[in-house]
C-alpha cells in the first residue's frame, strides 16, 4: 500500500519476460500495475498472465486486473517505475520517461549490466534513480504464461525511498534486499551472467549445459580472466551463493558427477530455464552481450590489458545474430577460447580449466 491507504500505483516500462513477471506477481500481491511494452505482447496478454515457478507456484492473473499500454504517458501517476527494457534501449527509455512522470516518481532499473541506473539518472535528474537485480531466469512459454527457472531474491540499491514500496514486493513473494555497496553485487551478477554467452551458443537449456564439464571449463575460463581483471583493479565483488565468486570458476571444473551435487545446492534450476541471450536469439533480437561479456573487455582496456576469452564471446554472439552457429558443442567451444588466450607461463604443474 501507499502512504495515502491506496493501492501502490506500478508501472512496468519494457514489458518483455521480466517485466511481465515481475509486474505481474506485483498485481497479484495488490499493486495497481501497468505495463508499457510492445502491441504484440499486449495482444498475446489480452486474457491474463499465468506466472509459475520452480517450486510449484502457479499463479494467474485475470485480464481485468493489470492495464496493458504502449506509450510512456501510461506512468504519468506511477508511483514507481520499473524498468526493464535491454539496456540498449536505456537512453530512449530515460527520455521517454522525462517528458511523461513527475519528480515525486521512484524509478528502479531492473536490468543487466552495471551503467543502465546512471543513464537513467542523467536523463531523470529530479527523481530517485536506484539500480536493482534480477537474480533469476524467466521463461517466456507463451500465451501469456512465464515462468521462473532458477532461484534467487531481489537486490536494490540501498535508500530510504525503498521503505514505501518494499511491502508489496514482500506480499509478491519477491523480497527485496537493499544493499549498501550495490556496485559490487551488480559485479557479481555480471560475473554469473557471463555465462549467457556459453548458453547461448550451447542453444541447451541451462540445467543441460551447465551438466557439460567442457561447457563449464568455457565458463570458468570467462570468469576467471575478469577475476583476474576486477582483482588487479581493486574492485570489491559481492557474494550472491554459498560460495565466494572466487571459488565458482574451480567449482565449475569438478567431474560432471562431483558438480551435480555440489552445483545443486549452490543454485537450482530447472529444466526449462534458459539465458535471456538465448531467447533474444531465437526471437532474432540483438543481444545484451556488449552489457555482459563486452564489460569485461572494456574493463581490460581500461586497465591496459585485453580480455580475450571475453573479447571472442562478443565475437561468437554477434556472428550467432548473423545467422552463424548457434549450436556449439562444448569441446569445440572450449578449443576455441582456449586457442585464443594466447601462450601461457610455464607453472612446472599440469594446467587444467
Amino acid at each position: 500500500m501507499s502512504c495515502d491507504g491506496r493501492p501502490l500505483r506500478i508501472s512496468v516500462f519494457g514489458a518483455g519476460s521480466i517485466g511481465c513477471y515481475v509486474g505481474g506477481r506485483l498485481a497479484a500481491a495488490g499493486a495497481e500495475v501497468t505495463l508499457i511494452g510492445r502491441e504484440r505482447v499486449g495482444a498475446e496478454i489480452r486474457d491474463g498472465l499465468r506466472l509459475t515457478d520452480l517450486h510449484g507456484a502457479d499463479i494467474r492473473v485475470g485480464a481485468a486486473d493489470i492495464v496493458f499500454a504502449t506509450g510512456p504517458e501510461s506512468a504519468a501517476t506511477a508511483d514507481l517505475v520499473v524498468v526493464s527494457v535491454k539496456s540498449a534501449g536505456t537512453p530512449e527509455a530515460g527520455a521517454a520517461l522525462a517528458s511523461a512522470i513527475g519528480s515525486d516518481t521512484v524509478v528502479v532499473s531492473a536490468q543487466n549490466g552495471l551503467g543502465n541506473a546512471d543513464t537513467l539518472r542523467a536523463a531523470l535528474p529530479e527523481q530517485v534513480v536506484l539500480a536493482a537485480m534480477v537474480p533469476f531466469n524467466v521463461v517466456h512459454r507463451g500465451d501469456g504464461h512465464f515462468h521462473q527457472g532458477s532461484e534467487g531474491d531481489l537486490e536494490i540499491e540501498q535508500h530510504p525511498a525503498v521503505r514505501a514500496f518494499a511491502p508489496v514486493f514482500d506480499d509478491a513473494g519477491l523480497p527485496l534486499h537493499a544493499r549498501a555497496d550495490f556496485r559490487s553485487v551488480q559485479w557479481a551478477k555480471l560475473l554469473l551472467n557471463l555465462n549467457n554467452a556459453v548458453n547461448a551458443l550451447s542453444g541447451l537449456p541451462l540445467r543441460e549445459e551447465l551438466s557439460q564439464r567442457s561447457f563449464r571449463r568455457a565458463v570458468a575460463l570467462a570468469q576467471r580472466e575478469a577475476l583476474t581483471l576486477l582483482t588487479a583493479r581493486g574492485i570489491a565483488v559481492a557474494k550472491l551463493t554459498p560460495l565466494p565468486p572466487q571459488w565458482i570458476p574451480r567449482l565449475l571444473t569438478v567431474p560432471d558427477g562431483v558438480f551435480r551435487v555440489a552445483g545443486s545446492r549452490m543454485l537450482a534450476i530447472d529444466p526449462h530455464a534458459r539465458s535471456s541471450m538465448w531467447d533474444d536469439l531465437e526471437a532474432g533480437r540483438r543481444t545484451e552481450v556488449d552489457w555482459i561479456s563486452g564489460e569485461i573487455v572494456r574493463l581490460a582496456a581500461a586497465s591496459g590489458t585485453a580480455a580475450p576469452v571475453n573479447a571472442r564471446l562478443v565475437e561468437l554472439i554477434r556472428e550467432a545474430e548473423a545467422g552463424g552457429n548457434r549450436h556449439w558443442s562444448g569441446d569445440a567451444l572450449l578449443d576455441d577460447l582456449r586457442s585464443r588466450r594466447g601462450p601461457r607461463k610455464p607453472t612446472g604443474k599440469r594446467q587444467r580449466n
